[in-house]
């Protein structure tokens, strides 16, 4: 999917009753960057660097439902 730009987002916004969802991305994109394997690629193999993306979505879910 396209993530629209602000200038976009804004327009849209104004016109009709759309609401910006571009801050869903952007938290996503935070948690994620805590893990050093997931903001630097360091495995070669593309299948090894899948399983540490599923592994930290798989924590960030854990630590969410257990805080709530």
């Amino acid at each position: 999917p396209h993530i629209q730009s602000r200038k976009e987002e804004s327009d849209a916004s104004k016109n009709t009753d759309f609401k910006a969802h571009r801050w869903v991305v952007e938290r996503t994109h935070s948690w994620m960057n805590r893990f050093r394997r997931v903001l630097t690629r360091w495995e070669k193999k593309t299948e090894n660097y899948e399983a540490m993306l599923h592994f930290a979505c798989g924590l960030i879910v854990w630590n969410k439902v257990l805080l709530r």
